[in-house]
């Protein structure tokens, strides 16, 4: 964020903290024209210790996985980005979210590049509030989402890439989705596989709870691996509540005692209602009410159990 009142942002560029506005890569760069950005989202959270970085090396973990199925030649380590993360980080007081992607910069005609130079960049910021200063009162903030469901097939697993690969390509799709979605009326889209199964949101995994009680989510091979999804999965487990994944037809959501969205920006986001159809009463259920105040009270740095997830932008806070 760089308006007025805000600090002065500063982007990871190659190994330089660099101005916002000096963070720029060519119009007809081969990223930018084929698809192949590769990036990973996460967040970051005030706690006792200082500013906190949530689960950095499993999205750190993730970010790598991508390169690899994309196939990009990265010449740097984990432990270098990780660095270079909490750099950032550090440098740029009042960030929410930090978001790392990797490019080929290089101006290219051919679909493999001459120049395969990968370029790094990492920003640190509050991408709300960005938003906000940049759109007055165009961001959504509800509290509950009204959710319309893909009503085309798509052959998801047999795509040019897998969803589990977070480059830029893969979302040209959902996009276009979420797009039609909003243009009926609705805050988001719910993707289906090829098998007419529900998948996922663009950038969001699903959850329900049936009427037992139980909470499900589609199988991982279906759906990106959301750093966020993994960690409801594990604190669900921690207390007591049954977990598993499994199928489920579009039919039969509206028809589950809960459900709600996981992401990094989003934490846990009730569903008040799908195609119309209310789930639930429409308010937020007792399990999507427990996950999420569970999700931040961990990432507020107040529950010892899972304080390992948390890594402190500035070394010395944990000691």
């Amino acid at each position: 964020m760089t308006g007025r009142g805000a600090p002065e942002r500063k982007i990871w560029l190659d190994g330089e903290l660099v101005p916002w506005e000096r963070a720029s890569v060519h119009v007809l760069s081969h990223s930018l024209q084929r698809g192949s950005l590769v990036f990973d989202y996460m967040s970051v959270h005030e706690t006792p210790r200082g500013a906190v970085v949530f689960r950095l090396r499993e999205h750190v973990d993730r970010f790598f996985q991508s390169i690899e199925l994309v196939g990009l030649p990265l010449r740097r380590r984990r432990e270098e980005i990780e660095a270079a993360i909490l750099a950032t980080v550090r440098a740029n007081p009042g960030a929410r979210a930090v978001k790392v992607s990797a490019y080929l910069a290089s101006i290219e005609v051919d679909v493999v590049p001459m120049d395969d130079r990968v370029a790094v960049a990492i920003a640190a910021y509050d991408p709300r509030a960005d938003v906000i200063e940049r759109n007055p009162g165009r961001y959504p903030g509800r509290p509950t989402l009204r959710l319309w469901v893909e009503k085309t097939l798509r052959n998801r697993r047999k795509d040019i890439l897998p969803p589990q690969a977070k480059v830029a390509a893969n979302y040209a799709s959902p996009m276009a989705a979420k797009w039609a979605a909003r243009r009926a009326g609705y805050d988001e889209i719910l993707l289906v596989d090829e098998d007419g199964c529900i998948a996922e949101a663009p950038t969001a995994n699903l959850f329900w709870v049936d009427r037992a009680g139980a909470l499900r989510t589609p199988p991982a091979e279906r759906v990106l691996l959301g750093v966020t999804r993994q960690s409801l999965l594990e604190i669900a487990k921690h207390d007591g509540i049954d977990v598993a994944e499994a199928l489920l037809r579009p039919e039969e959501l509206a028809r589950q005692a809960e459900v709600f969205l996981s992401g990094t920006t989003a934490g846990v986001l009730p569903v008040e209602s799908v195609d119309g159809a209310p789930v639930g009463d429409g308010k937020p259920g007792p399990v999507t009410t427990r996950l999420g105040a569970r999700l931040r009270e961990i990432q507020s740095g107040r529950d010892p159990d899972f304080a390992h997830w948390l890594t402190p932008a500035d070394p010395r806070a944990g000691r």
